[in-house]
C-alpha cells in the first residue's frame, strides 16, 4: 500500500497481523467469523488508503456520519441513489455497506440466491431483544420457526381477526367522537400506536392492553422497549454489547428493567396456554370454530400444535418478534395514509363514497374488505410511499457477485459484507413508478413497464397481483413493502387487513383537519418510517352517504308513509 511506501518495517506488521489465526475467514454459508468481517476492513482500507483497486467495483459514496445517524439514513440513501445509480458503496471510515436499488439485482439477493446472506448486522441489533425470533433468526433457526408458525396465519383465523380488528378499532372510535365533539385536537400517530397494540396483544397473546383507554406498567415497558429498539437500529456504535454497559449505561439499565416487566408477562401468559394445552393436529386447528373459543391467539395455536414442543424461551422470542413488528409496521401505515388522504380532497372523495356504499353502519367484514378496492390500494399506497421498514440489510455468507441489472457492471461481493436493500429507493424510483411523490392508489390498476431503463425488469401487471394487495409477485420485485423471497414477512395479511379495518371506519366516520402545516410533521426512522412531530388533527364527525341497501329501505318506508 501507499500508506507503507518507504516503511517496510510497517508493511511486514500489516502483513503479519492477517495471517494471525484470528483472522482467518469462514468456510462459505457457515456463520460469520471475525475474521470474514476483519476481511472486509482490510479490502476498504486498503481500498482508502493504499493503491488497491476495489474489490465489489461499486462506485463510492463516502457518507457525513451526521446525515445518517439523525433519524432520516433512507433520506441520504435517496440522494445517493440519484447520484450513483442503483449499486454504490457508502463508507464510515473503514466500515462499508453495499447499497442496492435495482429490482432485477434485490430479487437475486431476496430470492434467487437468498442462502448467500442472513441477517447480519440486522440480528446484532435485535437479538438482545428478539432473540431467536423470525426476523434476527440464523437460517437454520428461521426455517424450524417458519413451520410452526406460518400455518397459524390460515384463512380461518384471518377471517376471525378481522372481526377483532373491528371490535378494538371501535375503541378508537368512540374516543374519537369524544375529541370530535369537543373540537379537541389529539395526536393520531399515538392513538393508531394504541389501537394496533391492542389488536397484537389479543391476536398473537390474548392479552388486554387496552392502550387506546389507559395507561399501565406494562404498556409504558412495551413503549420504552420499542424505542430502545428504534434507536439501536440507527446507531453506529453498539454500545449495548461494551463490557458493563447493562449496569453504567442509565438507558440501558431502564431497557433491562422494561424488558424484565414483558417477558414476566410473557412467560405468565406462555405456562397459562400450557396448563390449558389441548393437544391438536393441524388440520384440527385450522377447523376450529373461532367464534366459540375463548383463546383464539397464535400463543394457543404454537401451544396446541401436536408436535412442537418449543420451549418457553423461544416462544417467548416468537411472541415478542410479533408484538414489536406487528405493532410497528400497521401503526406507521395507518398514519402515513391519513397524513396522504386528508391532503387530497378527491381521492378522500372517492374513498369515503366507496366505504359508504359498502359498509353502511356495520363493523367490516373479510367480504367489506374484498369489496373496498380503494381502500386495500390506499394502504398499499401508504406502503409503497413510506415503506415498513424503509431498509432491509444483509451480510454475505459467501463470495459471489451480483447480477448487473442497470448498474452496468456485476459487483463482486466478499464474505462478510453488508448489503443495504433500499426499499424507500425502490418505491420512489420514477423509473418503476411513475409521480412516485405523488399518493395515487389507482395506480394499482394501471400496469406499467419500462424496457428502456429496466429491461430485465417485467414490470407492473395489475393482473399478477395474488391476493388482495399488490405485492412483489406482481411488481417483479419493484413493490417490496413486507420483503420477498424466502424470509418474507410472514404477517403480512394480517397487518394489511388489520390497517384496511382501522382505515375504512376511520373515513366513514370521521374527517380530519391538520393542526398545523402538513410539511411540519416531517419523517424520522427508527424501525419504521414515523413522524418527526407527531400526527395532530383535529377530528371532525361526518355525516355518512346512506348505504345502497339503507337508502332503498328508507325510501321504502317514506313509500308507505305516503
Amino acid at each position: 500500500m501507499e500508506v507503507f511506501e518507504g516503511n517496510p518495517f510497517g508493511k511486514a506488521v500489516w502483513d503479519f497481523v492477517w495471517k494471525l489465526p484470528i483472522m482467518k475467514r469462514g468456510e462459505p454459508g457457515t456463520p460469520i467469523q471475525f475474521g470474514d468481517v476483519a476481511h472486509v476492513l482490510r479490502k476498504n482500507i486498503e481500498q482508502i488508503y493504499g493503491d488497491e483497486p476495489s474489490v465489489d467495483g461499486a462506485p463510492l459514496a463516502e457518507g457525513e456520519v451526521s446525515s445518517m445517524t439523525d433519524g432520516t439514513a433512507f433520506l441520504g440513501l435517496y440522494q445517493y441513489f440519484k447520484k450513483y445509480g442503483p449499486v454504490y458503496k457508502l463508507l464510515f471510515g473503514p466500515k462499508s455497506f453495499i447499497v442496492l436499488s435495482d429490482p432485477t439485482i434485490i430479487k437475486h439477493v431476496l430470492k434467487t440466491n437468498n442462502v448467500a446472506y442472513d441477517k447480519g448486522l440486522l440480528a446484532e441489533i435485535l437479538e438482545p431483544i428478539m432473540g431467536k425470533g423470525l426476523i434476527p433468526a440464523d437460517n437454520e433457526t428461521w426455517k424450524v420457526r417458519r413451520r410452526a408458525i406460518v400455518p397459524a396465519f390460515h384463512q380461518q383465523w384471518l377471517e376471525h381477526m378481522v372481526s377483532l380488528f373491528g371490535e378494538c378499532s371501535d375503541v378508537l372510535m368512540r374516543k374519537l367522537e369524544g375529541l370530535a365533539a369537543s373540537k379537541t385536537d389529539v395526536d393520531m400517530e399515538n392513538l393508531f400506536c394504541s389501537v394496533s397494540l391492542d389488536i397484537i396483544g389479543k391476536a398473537v397473546f390474548n392479552y388486554p392492553f387496552d392502550s387506546v383507554t389507559k395507561e399501565s406498567p406494562v404498556i409504558q415497558a412495551v413503549y420504552s422497549v420499542l424505542k430502545e429498539a428504534e434507536h439501536r437500529s440507527v446507531t453506529p456504535l453498539p454500545y449495548w454489547n461494551l463490557p458493563l454497559a447493562n449496569i453504567f449505561v442509565p438507558r440501558l439499565r431502564k431497557f433491562k428493567a422494561d424488558l424484565k416487566i414483558i417477558n414476566d408477562v410473557l412467560d405468565e401468559l406462555i405456562e397459562k396456554a400450557r396448563i390449558s394445552r389441548v393437544e391438536s393436529d393441524l388440520e384440527d386447528l385450522e377447523r376450529r370454530n373461532y367464534e366459540k373459543v375463548g383463546d383464539a391467539s397464535l400463543l394457543r395455536f404454537l401451544v396446541d400444535l401436536r408436535g412442537e414442543d418449543t420451549s418457553n424461551k423461544q416462544l417467548r422470542d416468537d411472541l415478542m418478534t410479533m408484538l414489536i413488528a406487528g405493532h410497528e409496521t400497521t401503526a406507521a401505515v395507518l398514519t402515513w395514509a391519513l397524513f396522504e388522504i386528508s391532503q387530497k380532497p378527491d381521492v378522500r372523495s372517492k374513498l369515503q363514497a366507496e366505504v359508504d356504499r359498502v359498509l353502511g353502519d356495520r363493523i367490516p367484514t373479510l367480504e367489506d374488505i374484498k369489496a373496498m378496492q380503494l381502500v386495500r390500494f390506499s394502504v398499499a399506497e401508504s406502503l409503497r410511499m413510506y415503506p415498513e421498514p424503509p431498509l432491509l440489510i444483509r451480510r454475505a455468507l459467501e463470495d459471489h457477485s451480483l447480477p448487473k441489472g442497470t448498474a452496468g457492471f456485476e459487483a463482486r461481493i466478499i464474505r462478510g459484507c453488508d448489503i443495504f436493500i433500499s426499499i424507500y429507493n425502490l418505491h420512489r424510483d420514477p423509473d418503476l413508478w411513475p409521480n412516485p411523490n405523488s399518493f395515487d392508489p389507482e395506480r394499482y390498476l394501471r400496469p406499467f413497464i419500462n424496457k428502456e431503463k429496466y429491461p430485465e425488469w417485467a414490470g407492473f401487471d395489475p393482473a399478477q397481483v395474488t391476493g388482495l394487495y399488490p405485492n412483489e409477485i406482481a411488481s417483479d420485485f419493484a413493490m417490496l413493502p413486507f420483503g420477498g423471497g424466502a424470509r418474507k414477512c410472514v404477517g403480512d395479511q394480517f397487518a394489511t387487513l388489520e390497517a384496511t379495518v382501522t382505515l375504512a371506519m376511520l373515513l366513514r366516520r370521521f374527517d380530519f383537519d391538520f393542526v398545523g402545516k402538513p410539511e411540519d410533521v416531517g419523517m424520522f426512522t427508527g424501525a419504521t418510517i414515523h413522524t418527526r412531530n407527531g400526527l395532530r388533527m383535529t377530528p371532525r364527525r361526518r355525516t355518512p352517504s346512506p348505504s345502497p341497501v339503507a337508502a332503498a329501505v328508507d325510501r321504502e318506508l317514506q313509500g308507505l308513509g305516503a
